[in-house]
């Protein structure tokens, strides 16, 4: 493939008259530039995971090869591929220490594919490209598998089948439209394939495996929670996890859904509990459950974290494939490797529940601890609430009741914004500051329970979320982020305490959650969009990835199982999925075979290539009867046409009538006349 478009001056390019100018350049320019803007739609869904240097290149490569396109220049030299190639080597291993693995191996094909357009002098070169670039479009879905990358990668594919057909027609300047055409029944044909192989090839994970990091970088919950990081996840409003109830849910304040249990205050961060040699005694769930069960399915967005996320209380174990789950000592749920697939699991919760110890045992000091010369002005308050007549003899619920009460009437906020905090973070949220985000007052609470000598821990999850009124689902989100606390009552174990609910009684009520500030683009979209509107368009996005989550990314062995149930197998396995595979894929061999043969039968090989030779000179403007006989056709271009561009065309018509009625049918093969006749030089147009 080589350019040979006029030379052309950068201020004749950039000129208002460069649209009439693409439209007029010669074939091998325009099929050039459209397959450099192919290949940048190819790379652009991974700018943001490449290396900065990565991008820049290859940016910087596609850049050059459109401009020595637009101006008919030279191809560069080998050295200076040899230099570009060494480089990139360079700058991988540099990056990742090493050129093998996923990342370093996906980097280095971008470079390659674009370095590969430098030498792009033949049909054998443009082929090489098309190979790379159906690899750098699967390479995509190593990454993410949703629904928005895939329909921009379908976009690409019709982008290089379409290359990669006009690449074969014959010589002249065929629209990109026709391609196109041909591009898209190429793609029609070729789903019925793909959906059998889709629904029947055997697997032993979900579609599209990945290593597990894969969700690297991905936001979500922590295993720890330093005051004043939650308030990010705000900010975030991906997919955390969808849910199906089956019948009427829980009111919207009863949907907790359990995280991490961080029981160790280091004066800066929660950790999980930590307890020292010798080891104090562990706690058990000790689980009670009232009630009748919330039943529900989970639709959990891959975390590359081991915890599953159910509402409190869950006291048997979800049915999750591929997975051994088991209940911590804290009453959370945890599988035995990280979570880094889209996964589905089926759950029966109780909202009605009692759990932990209901006497004090020395287990429930780790729960009291503070540590030392932090937060003194807290330490004064619980002296001084200790102090106090009404409060001197108040159990643990009176103690709590009096600080909601606080927390109502004192002045404190809710807010995304609450500023940095200092090492003292308790003592600036009750004192100066008064507001914050939930980790901020669930913290504060905390710690005044503890320095009251009542035994506390702070609980994150996610709490909420909305329901989608077009399938139904429930939709939490990452902005559904939620700290809330556990105080222990004798008698009664641990309690949920929200203290959160004290300063902003919607959060946990009505969903009402804090938006985080608007930038300019967002601020112009909520301004052609009404708020009604705005809301339709997400509940339908959020409809359409969920069915792609569950239909596609969650297709696994156990539904193709079951499709093989459906259609009459009793005990299905995957040798019975291979079976019924192969018996599609021959059973669709011989009746295409067949209609080959009937087609063939049908219709005299010689009238089938004349009708070709009808219809492509119908594409340029020569429409005829299906009766017009080849010396006719040829008379016809001899006026239509200077006698240097007809004269192929007229000769292949004459033999053709003369293999069929000059008497001698052996003259000439018939193989010939077919050879030649994807080769002639058709024109553009025969327009008179």
């Amino acid at each position: 493939m080589s350019d040979g478009a006029g030379g052309a001056s950068v201020k004749e390019i950039t000129t208002p008259g460069l649209l009439q100018r693409l439209t007029h350049l010669p074939r091998e320019a325009r099929d050039t530039l459209f397959l450099l803007l192919v290949i940048a739609w190819l790379i652009l869904p991974q700018v943001g995971r490449l290396p900065v240097w990565c991008s820049a290149m290859a940016a910087a490569i596609l850049l050059w090869r459109g401009a020595i396109a637009l101006r008919s220049q030279s191809l560069p030299s080998r050295w200076w591929l040899v230099v570009l190639l060494g480089l990139a080597m360079g700058g991988t291993y540099f990056t990742y220490r090493t050129l093998l693995g996923r990342d370093a191996g996906v980097t280095f094909i971008v470079v390659l594919l674009a370095l590969k357009t430098l030498e792009l002098r033949a049909q054998r070169d443009a082929f090489v490209v098309f190979f790379l670039g159906f690899f750098t479009l699967l390479s995509n879905f190593f990454f993410s598998q949703s629904l928005l990358l895939a329909v921009s990668m379908l976009i690409g594919l019709m982008g290089l089948l379409t290359a990669l057909v006009s690449s074969h027609m014959p010589v002249g300047k065929p629209p990109l439209r026709v391609a196109a055409v041909t591009a898209g029944w190429m793609c029609l044909l070729g789903a019925p394939i793909m959906v059998v192989l889709f629904a029947l090839f055997p697997r032993v994970a979900p579609l599209w495996g990945v290593p597990s990091d894969a969700m690297a970088g991905r936001s979500g919950l922590s295993a720890t929670m330093q005051v004043g990081t939650m308030a990010t996840l705000a900010l975030d409003e991906s997919i955390a996890l969808r849910v199906r109830f089956e019948g009427r849910p829980p009111p919207q304040r009863e949907l907790y859904f359990r995280g991490p249990v961080l029981s160790t205050f280091t004066g800066r961060e929660w950790l999980p509990l930590r307890s020292n040699f010798p080891q104090r005694l562990q706690l058990g769930p000790n689980l009670q459950v009232q009630g009748d069960p919330v039943k529900y399915q989970v639709t959990l967005e891959g975390n590359n974290r081991p915890w599953m996320l159910v509402l409190d209380a869950t006291p048997e174990a979800p049915g999750i494939v591929g997975y051994t789950p088991y209940m911590n000592a804290d009453l959370q749920w945890v599988v035995d490797k990280p979570l880094t697939d889209l996964v589905r699991y089926n759950v029966q919760s109780y909202t009605s529940f009692t759990h932990g110890p209901t006497r004090l045992n020395t287990g429930l000091q780790d729960f009291i601890d503070l540590p030392p010369t932090f937060n003194p002005r807290t330490l004064q308050l619980a002296a001084d609430m200790r102090r106090d007549p009404a409060l001197a003899t108040a159990d643990a619920a009176a103690l709590v009741a009096a600080v909601l009460q606080r927390l109502r009437t004192g002045g404190y906020t809710y807010t995304l914004e609450p500023g940095v905090y200092g090492t003292h973070s308790a003592d600036e949220f009750w004192f100066d500051k008064k507001e914050g985000f939930c980790e901020h007052i669930a913290s504060s609470f905390v710690l005044l329970m503890r320095a009251l000598d009542i035994p506390a821990r702070v609980v994150t999850g996610y709490q909420g979320g909305e329901v989608n009124s077009v399938d139904g689902y429930w939709t939490v989100r990452q902005s559904d982020a939620h700290a809330w606390t556990e105080v222990w009552y004798a008698g009664r174990g641990w309690v949920r305490v929200d203290p959160t609910s004290a300063v902003s009684p919607g959060r946990t009520g009505s969903f009402q959650r804090l938006q985080a500030p608007r930038n300019a683009v967002t601020q112009v979209l909520a301004g052609a969009l009404s708020p009604q509107v705005a809301l339709n368009l997400r509940a339908f996005w959020d409809a359409a990835n969920n069915r792609w989550n569950q239909w596609v990314l969650n297709y696994s062995q156990s539904k193709q199982l079951d499709l093989l149930r459906n259609i009459g197998f009793e005990s299905p396995s995957w040798e019975d999925l291979s079976y019924v595979l192969i018996g599609i894929i021959v059973a669709v061999s011989l009746v295409g075979a067949a209609w080959t043969l009937w087609e063939r039968h049908r219709q005299d090989p010689w009238l089938r290539l004349l009708h070709r030779a009808q219809a492509r000179l119908a594409r340029v403007g020569l429409t005829l009867p299906e009766n017009t006989p080849p010396r006719q056709i040829a008379d016809l271009l001899r006026q239509r046409l200077p006698e240097t561009t007809a004269a192929p065309l007229t000769d292949w018509l004459l033999r053709l009538e003369a293999w069929r009625y000059a008497g001698q049918p052996n003259v000439e093969s018939f193989t010939s006349l077919q050879r030649a006749f994807r080769r002639l030089p058709w024109p553009d147009n025969l327009h008179p």
